[in-house]
């Protein structure tokens, strides 16, 4: 019997890759250029994207703002999905933002079935669906919202996806902890997962891609919350170093990369004695294990006692950040609030700080000194290396221990 099951079933069809002649894939541009450089320079026709933030961030504002410029770039008809919203509710924030409305066409509905049966007659360039939370299936038992609702309808619209080539944009809510309520074991099946984030002392967004089938994920892009919706910011050095460059001890500024692109931020330690108990080491938006480390290092190799300090760490503009190019800056300045001496708000500090002591080369070196010169800076203090530096005046150093002296 399972022979005659097995002979019954057709078997899966074969694709010859070398006869695929189109490899080419015409992105679908927003004419946003922040949000096509997260998503790889543009939507891929076809893909199943997860943008995910807290409530009230703007995720609808950004997705309308999306769907808006598409429609309007002639890139196609666009779906915008809504089980939490009436239309006339759709449409005054659509109005608010300016978006024309002759592209886009709105659809209230919760059932994924009759969704996917209109993606699949319509076949629209593009689907947004606000927000899979709302979206149940009819043959899963369960409410919508249920882990198994949230996967079968997210199936359900990668088959349309894949099949017709429809763009499809789902929007997952993030839950207290951080984390993505439901969608979280989603990121397995979509193709791109990009989180939307902000830090509650400005009005500026960070847009960061988690995963990405089809660019890199390294790439940020930085918007400003106004009234009409979310505004470029093309420069973000600007934005993260305006607040901090007062000169101030225990303040430096370093260079980050994410991505291909460069940009400056300002790097703030403070240091205090320690008042009971084991000294405290606090970080925000840096990696508090490489703190610790830091710290230890210092303490063994610049001879720096923080044995009995609290060290607190602080990367200005809501920024979480993991780059090594960034220890040095970190060192100077929790030794120069230490110290309590000021660090010139020209200088730009870069280099890896191994356990030795040691200042390591970094990545693109040439790159960050460039976006710092662009912006005025006129000293930089990097590793002990050959490198391209314009006007800027360099100062190199082998180790953490060279710091005192500077």
């Amino acid at each position: 019997m399972k022979g005659a099951v097995a002979a019954a079933i057709a078997p899966a069809e074969i694709t010859d890759l070398t006869k695929i002649k189109e490899t080419n894939l015409n992105r679908l541009k927003t004419g946003i250029g922040e949000f096509d450089r997260v998503v790889g320079g543009g939507i891929v026709p076809g893909s199943l994207i997860l943008l995910s933030g807290e409530p009230g961030i703007g995720k609808s504002t950004i997705v309308a703002q999306v769907a808006d410029k598409i429609g309007a770039a002639g890139g196609g008809l666009v779906f915008y999905v809504s089980g939490e919203e009436s239309a006339p509710q759709v449409k005054s924030r659509l109005d608010r933002l300016h978006c024309r409305l002759e592209n886009i066409k709105f659809i209230s509905e919760t059932d994924a079935d009759k969704i996917s049966a209109a993606l699949n007659k319509e076949k629209p360039a593009l689907a947004i669906i606000d927000s899979i939370q709302a979206i149940y299936c009819s043959e899963i038992a369960s409410e919508a919202g249920s882990l198994s609702q949230i996967r079968a309808a997210a199936v359900k619209f990668l088959e349309v996806a894949k099949r017709e080539g429809v763009a499809v944009l789902l929007i997952g809510h993030i839950t207290k902890d951080g984390q993505i309520a439901g969608p979280k074991s989603l990121e397995h099946i979509v193709d791109t997962v990009i989180y939307l984030e902000a830090d509650t002392t400005n009005d500026y967004r960070v847009l960061r891609a988690m995963k990405n089938r089809f660019g890199s994920v390294n790439e940020l892009g930085i918007f400003e919350m106004t009234g009409e919706g979310f505004k470029e910011i093309l420069n973000p050095s600007l934005v993260f170093v305006e607040s901090g460059m007062d000169d101030i001890a225990g303040s430096v500024l370093s260079a980050v990369m994410e991505g291909t692109r460069p940009f400056i931020v300002n790097v703030q330690a403070l240091v205090t004695k320690t008042i009971f108990g084991y000294p405290q080491r606090r970080a925000s938006g840096f990696d508090l294990n490489r703190l610790q480390v830091l710290a230890a290092v210092l303490t063994k190799k610049a001879k720096i006692n923080l044995t009995s300090e609290d060290v607190v760490l602080n990367i200005v503009g809501g920024l979480k950040l993991n780059d090594p190019a960034m220890d040095l800056a970190v060192c100077l300045a929790i030794i120069s609030s230490l110290l309590n001496r000021v660090v010139d708000n020209k200088t730009i500090v870069l280099g890896e700080v191994g356990l030795g002591g040691e200042v390591r080369n970094v990545a693109k070196l040439a790159d960050r000194l460039k976006e710092a010169e662009k912006l005025g800076f006129t000293r930089a203090i990097i590793p002990d290396v050959k490198v391209a530096s314009g006007i800027i005046k360099i100062t190199r150093v082998k180790s953490v221990f060279e710091l005192l002296d500077i």
